[in-house]
């Protein structure tokens, strides 16, 4: 019974193993989501364009940029909007599933940038670095074209749910 077991497992990695990122492979992708950052209500959409490089089947390093969200306020008789930026680079660990699936984990360094903008007075900018993690899931359609779910923490106080597409040359 275990020597079927064992059998059955080893085929379903070797099958998953079809899609896998080949290693010294480059891939660029685009991305659409929701923010969320704590004590300021609703979400923003956020919107981000990566590019990164294989350099193991399982492990990637990638670089990117979203636009976290677009953000009103008001209060006390003054109105203004907040413009939110991330630049990021991370290790993204893969691991294949069956089916072309995988499940995803990032670590690395972002940079988010705030521009406020109140109404009749200018504006100024703040920046804040931290830390980058997040999870997801993948399905490749092809060795070539796959997705993305993830869920990204940019900071202790935000967060940002992901759907992206990624194309590897």
């Amino acid at each position: 019974m275990f020597k079927k077991i064992t059998a059955a497992a080893a085929l379903i990695i070797a099958s998953s193993a079809a899609f896998a990122a080949q290693p010294g492979t480059v891939y660029v992708g685009a991305d659409v989501g929701k923010t969320k950052i704590d004590d300021i209500s609703g979400r923003a959409t956020s919107a981000g364009a990566f590019v990164g490089y294989n350099f193991h089947q399982n492990v990637a390093i990638e670089a990117g940029y979203r636009r976290l969200g677009d953000y009103e306020f008001s209060g006390a008789g003054v109105r203004g909007d907040v413009d939110l930026d991330q630049a990021s680079l991370s290790l993204v660990g893969s691991l294949p599933l069956s089916g072309g699936f995988s499940v995803l984990g990032r670590l690395g360094y972002n940079r988010v940038e705030a521009d406020a903008k109140v109404r009749g007075f200018g504006g100024a900018k703040e920046h804040d670095s931290n830390a980058l993690v997040g999870i997801g899931v993948g399905y490749a359609f092809s060795p070539a074209l796959s997705a993305r779910l993830e869920l990204q923490r940019p900071g202790s106080d935000a967060s940002n749910l992901s759907v992206g597409v990624a194309y590897q040359f």
